[in-house]
């Protein structure tokens, strides 16, 4: 604030003004009128007006600092709206913004756009998909148009997004690589374990077109997909990824990948650990070199009739830290320590060859996770017999998880002769045969390490599954509505460091808040802005929002938040601040 002086032919008048800036242009307020000189001079008995006023001035700005002054804002209830004008705008992203630097992905934009010199901000392009993944996701059409309900206006032009896709497929490595080692300086990374898993996105097309094949997929749906390889830490963060044709053979996925990972990010140290699925007798072999090692899981179903028998076993069973052999088929039967039991893991372990690959095979039972195999069974039964009893005609084929695979038909009547209707009933023998299977769960590795650690490390596979799962369902990564492969690349890669910054905010906040919640309170958090005053929070504000100002360090959670304020939190969330540590 500073004093304005106005000269007229009657008098002199003092004001009290500070400058604003609205609309784009630069202009200054009236915040107080002081009065004329002549009625402060009666005021003040002969001292001079003007020195008064400056030193006024001088305490009012010396209070602003000390304590924000209140806003009073005046609204007509005759006055419209002006057309056109944006007056609603989203913060959450603010938070985003500062892991995205943070993590140095701006500097990696900048050594992109030197290197292929073109006019437009790759840097803001690349964190606005990234954010309109998480807070919008949808079409890179609306990404761009949602990009605007962002507090910090986006300066490029959707044909420049365009562009920057093939500039972002094309860059795929050099990012991934770069990411990884801009985040060795701030967090300490745990790739010792590395976890490996593949899933599919699918196309809204019929016609199959370079990386959209047809091929199983995950959600047995029949349009052309394209499949991702993701490699996680020990930390649940997603370390690389890959993009192959829909109707490649994922377990010959993992090898290039890990290869790429070997040579580009320079780790030779470490375990994988896959699923039964990308387990083959090529990946363990590969993985059995050097300082690597592996930890799949492994099928008790699939393993030799001599293994299977060990394996079934209830006799000859352990636990953790106990020098004492358990009978797993006695543990029902004791009342006693029977809820102790239901709480604990039975394990066997045994090294054996296969394939000319020594391997150790730890088979694990839990009577918890027996109860919950035979609770979703149960369910799963009474849905096929309510398939009998009202609609017969709709059993078809099934796969190994449909509740029909329960099911057996017969169109011969006790003679032997071919009967006209065909005969529904639930399959007993194929409910007894995978009920041998309950509460048993193996896995295979090269380590010469404790079962209960090889255990515990396998356990984490599940944080994997669920990176995939925020990517298609809170992030909306299918299906995909792009045609040229390297566009398709592009999307993924906006996936990919999505879901690593979203996972980076998970660990920061460090409370048991869902994904869901999470990512609702940032899309949630919009503030309606008053011209020359500042924004006010339209949020509701929660545990969560007290959590994320408090780790990110800045607030917008007071009743208005300042233009100069917000200026300054616009300027915070760029700069590599570390923030509380993991």
């Amino acid at each position: 604030m500073r004093l304005s002086i106005s000269k007229s032919k009657n008098s002199t008048s003092l004001y009290v003004i500070e400058s604003i800036y609205e609309n784009g242009k630069h202009s200054t307020r009236v915040v107080e009128k002081l009065g004329t000189v002549k009625e402060l001079e009666e005021k003040l008995n002969g001292q001079d007006p003007i020195e008064w006023a400056k030193e006024y001035i001088k305490e009012l700005n010396k209070k602003e600092k000390e304590q924000k002054r209140d806003v009073i804002v005046k609204y007509s209830q005759s006055k419209r709206i002006e057309k056109g004008v944006q007056r609603s705008f989203n913060g959450g992203y603010l938070f985003l913004q500062q892991i995205y630097h943070q993590l140095g992905l701006h500097k990696i934009c900048k050594d992109i756009s030197t290197k292929y010199k073109f006019t437009y901000n790759l840097d803001s392009i690349l964190s606005r998909l990234i954010y309109g993944r998480i807070l919008f996701p949808s079409s890179k059409l609306n990404t761009y148009q949602e990009s605007k309900c962002l507090i910090e206006q986006p300066d490029f032009e959707l044909q420049h997004v365009y562009r920057a896709l093939e500039v972002i497929a094309k860059e795929t490595d050099f990012i991934q690589s770069e990411l990884y080692k801009n985040s060795l300086s701030i967090f300490k990374r745990n790739d010792h374990v590395l976890y490996y898993d593949c899933t599919n996105y699918f196309f809204e097309i019929e016609q199959e077109d370079g990386f959209k094949q047809y091929g199983p997929s995950k959600e047995n749906k029949p349009n052309p997909i394209v499949g991702m390889e993701l490699f996680m830490d020990g930390d649940g963060i997603p370390l690389a990824f890959n993009i192959h044709s829909g109707n490649t053979n994922e377990q010959i996925t993992l090898k290039p990948l890990e290869e790429k990972i070997l040579k580009d990010f320079e780790l030779s140290k470490f375990i994988v650990c896959t699923d039964a699925g990308l387990s083959s007798i090529e990946n363990r072999r590969f993985n059995d070199k050097k300082d690597r090692a592996f930890i799949t899981t492994q099928s008790v179903k699939k393993l030799k009739r001599y293994l299977k028998q060990w394996a079934l076993d209830p006799t000859g069973w352990h636990l953790p830290g106990v020098n004492k052999l358990y009978d797993i088929s006695l543990l029902d039967k004791d009342e006693d320590n029977y809820e102790e039991y239901k709480s604990k893991t039975f394990y066997k372990e045994r090294w054996i060859k296969e394939d000319g690959l020594e391997q150790k095979l730890i088979v694990t039972y839990s009577l918890k996770y027996r109860d919950y195999q035979r609770q979703i069974r149960n369910r799963q039964l009474e849905r096929a017999s309510k398939l009998i009893e009202e609609r017969p005609k709709s059993v078809n084929k099934k796969n190994q998880n449909d509740f029909k695979r329960f099911i057996s038909s017969t169109n011969v009547t006790k003679d032997g002769e071919i009967a006209d209707k065909v005969i529904y009933s639930i399959n007993q023998d194929a409910i007894a045969k995978e009920e041998m299977y309950d509460g048993f769960y193996a896995v295979c590795t090269n380590l010469d390490e404790d079962a209960s650690v090889i255990t515990k490390i396998n356990h984490r596979r599940w944080e994997i599954e669920e990176c995939f799962r925020i990517m298609k369902s809170e992030f909306k990564a299918r299906p995909v509505y792009l045609s040229r492969d390297d566009r398709i690349q592009a999307h993924f890669t906006t996936c990919f460091l999505a879901i690593v910054i979203y996972r980076y905010l998970e660990k920061y906040l460090s409370e048991e808040f869902t994904s869901s919640e999470i990512i609702h309170s940032l899309r949630n958090m919009d503030f309606n802005y008053i011209p020359t005053e500042g924004y006010i929070p339209t949020y509701t504000r929660t545990d969560l929002t007290d959590i994320l100002h408090e780790v990110f360090g800045f607030r917008t959670d007071t009743e208005i938040v300042s233009l100069r304020e917000m200026k300054k939190i616009l300027k915070d969330t760029k700069k590599k601040k570390i923030l509380r540590k993991i």
